[in-house]
């Protein structure tokens, strides 16, 4: 049997979200609760999820960055990105997926706001 098993609602849609939109769902999750918790501390602030950092040729680092917080001034606002494949990469099972997202999106957030992870969500790990 060839194409698909299920017709799509949509024309053109597939039926299954691919991995890009699980993950950018499950990051959206993440910082809404965030969001909602500290929206009159943080501001203005811009989320977005991109596949890979951009890493200058001389950077020095063996590891590769997780995520990006460039702090706004003035009438820009501060930015944080997430970077899906590094992230990915880590993560065997959905389970540390989520728990990786969470643990990113907290600690960066708990810089921004100059606090420690376990303040900005009680699901912060411990260890």
């Amino acid at each position: 049997m060839r194409g698909p098993g299920v017709m799509p609602a949509e024309p053109g849609r597939p039926v299954l979200r691919t991995g890009r939109e699980r993950f950018d769902a499950l990051v959206l999750d993440v910082v809404t609760a965030i969001e909602e918790r500290w929206q009159d501390r943080l501001g203005l602030v811009e989320y977005a999820v991109e596949d890979a950092p951009q890493v200058p040729d001389d950077w020095d680092s063996p590891a590769v960055p997780l995520s990006s917080l460039v702090r706004g001034a003035g009438d820009r606002p501060t930015r944080l990105v997430i970077f899906r494949r590094p992230i990915e990469h880590r993560a065997e099972r959905r389970s540390d997926l989520e728990a990786l997202v969470l643990t990113v999106v907290v600690e960066q957030v708990a810089e921004l706001l100059g606090v420690e992870p376990s303040v900005v969500d009680p699901r912060y790990p411990e260890d």
